[in-house]
Order: structure tokens, then sequence, then C-alpha cells
């Protein structure tokens, strides 16, 4: 049986701007229907021009982007009708109510009247109650909300979500995150960005790097984290310590609070952890220790890493 096609295909997208600045330099990318893809990367990394790009909002200067084998140049309008955006920006008539925004925006990409739908939209948002108020009079989190309904109006097959939990509160995050999963389940396939890395340690199947406008990295996230990940064995001292023996300086260790810790960093895929002879040589200079913790680096610690090594 042949493999399933992309939903998204992106090949050797690049973008410079007027100005001369490269924005975007040959990505290529594909993402498979039904995932929830995370992308990750600075401020500045090339993030936004990216989802601009496939969404039409700005022209690449080379590259191709296809959504479900609809070119988004050549094909727009069918390209674009399976796409749904959230951008980071609060982008809406401030004096319409949130019924007349959600069902302007079906409207306008000729689907047919649905309020049953509409309904369940604003339903599973948290903004049924609220759905004759005019936007001015709703909050920073409820605005946000109208977007995300916006955005799922015309029953998109991706979702783009940029930095969609930007100063929402916990409550909305978590109400977001539900909607997104069961987006995902009905077979919506979901790309964000976020700075919140643990949102994308939570809900990803697979995780990107971008920083300087190149792809640094894709990678299934359980994998990535199995690859990079790096372990802390944390040693609770018997005898706190002031400074560490000279003899000691090969396992690089860090001293911690007050020096009544050690912290041992060492790679899960190396050929050995060395925490045996650390062991040993801990026993060698005197110092007895309590107990001990081991930790595994988050995906915050891998994408902090990733990007100084690319400086």
């Amino acid at each position: 049986m042949s493999p399933t096609p992309p939903i998204l295909s992106i090949k050797n997208l690049s973008k410079t701007y007027a100005s001369g600045f490269q924005a975007l330099k040959g990505v290529s990318l594909d993402i498979n229907k039904g995932e929830i893809f995370a992308l990750l990367g600075p401020n500045g990394a090339g993030k936004t021009t990216l989802i601009s790009i496939i969404c039409g909002i700005v022209k690449a200067s080379s590259g191709t982007v296809t959504v479900d084998g609809h070119d988004i140049v050549t094909d727009f309008r069918a390209a674009r009708s399976m796409i749904g955006l959230v951008p980071q920006e609060l982008t809406a008539d401030m004096f319409e109510t949130a019924w007349a925004t959600v069902s302007l925006s079906r409207g306008l990409w000729g689907k047919w009247e649905n309020p049953a739908y509409l309904e369940k939209v604003l339903k599973d948002l948290s903004l049924w109650d609220r759905k004759d108020s005019k936007l001015m009079t709703l909050s920073g989190g409820m605005k946000r909300r109208v977007l995300i309904a916006k955005a799922l109006s015309h029953e998109p097959t991706v979702l783009f979500l940029d930095e969609p939990t930007a100063g929402v509160d916990v409550e909305l995050r978590k109400d977001m995150w539900q909607v997104v999963r069961s987006l995902r389940d009905s077979g919506v396939t979901i790309i964000l960005t976020t700075h919140y890395i643990h949102e994308a340690e939570d809900m990803a199947d697979r995780i990107g790097v971008i920083n300087k406008g190149e792809l640094i990295l894709v990678e299934d996230k359980a994998e990535l984290m199995h690859k990079l990940g790096k372990k802390q064995l944390t040693l609770q001292l018997h005898d706190s310590l002031d400074t560490l023996p000279a003899g000691l300086a090969a396992h690089h260790l860090t001293l911690v609070n007050g020096g009544s810790e050690l912290i041992y960093t060492y790679d899960t895929q190396g050929p050995r952890t060395g925490i045996a002879t650390l062991l040993t040589d801990l026993a060698g200079a005197g110092i007895r220790f309590k107990d001990l913790d081991t930790t595994q680096s988050s995906l915050e610690d891998i994408f902090v890493d990733l990007v100084r090594r690319q400086r």
C-alpha cells in the first residue's frame, strides 16, 4: 500500500524582503494529515513569514507550497479554503458581534449557512453566551477565542495557530487545547507556533525548530527527546562544600544550593554515562552523599541548546 501523501507540502521555500533581509532560506517540510506539528524558534526566526506565505498573505521569492495537492499560488482559492489561520494580532471588526464575525467569515469562503456548526464552535470555545456581544466589549482572552472560532468557521482541514496563547489566561489555554485535541481527533491537521515550549511538549506529535530562516531540525517529539535529551544526576551531599577538589574537574560538576548539592550532566546516548567513575572519584576525594536523583532534560533545554549551537 502506498504511503498517504502529506496534507501540506513545502518545497525549497525562500523569502527575501525588499530591504534585502532573507527571512526564509530553502525551507522544505511535509506535514501529515491529522498530526499536531509544533514550530519552535526565537523571535525573528521566520515562523510568521512561513505561515504568511502558506496562507497567501506574503509572496515567496522562490519555492512552492501545496495544500492537499492544490498549489497556493496557481490554485489559491482551493488551497486557501482548506486553511484556517489564527494570527498573533487581533484581526476582526471590533463593532461586529461574535456571531456576525463567524457567520461572515464562513460566507466569505463560499460555505453554505450552517448555524448548528457555528453554534458548536462557539460553545466549544465557551463563547455561546457572548455570541451577541460586540468584540470591543470582550476581554482580550475572549477576543482571542473569537479569532479561533473565525478561523474554524469554514471547516478547514489545516489549522494554523500562530502564538495562540500569548497573553492568554490559563483557563482559556486549557479550553483551547481541549478544542485543538478534539479537532485533531476529527482529522484536522494543526500547525502551531508557540513560545510556551511546555505546550509543544504536551501537545505536538512532531517538532520543527527554525532559526535564522532555516529549518534546523524536524523530528518526532519522543525521538527528539530520546536523541538529544541529557540526564542530570543530582547528589545531595552529606557535608556542604565551598569548592570542588581539582581532581574532579574532568566530570564538569556544578555545585549548587550553597554547596549542599552536586549536579552531574551526562548524555543518555553516550557509550557510557561515567557515573560509576564519578562515584569512585567522589569516594576517593572523601565526599559522601545522602541521596541522589536523576532528571531528564526538557524540550526547552533541547531547544535552547540547538539554537545556541547554530550561533
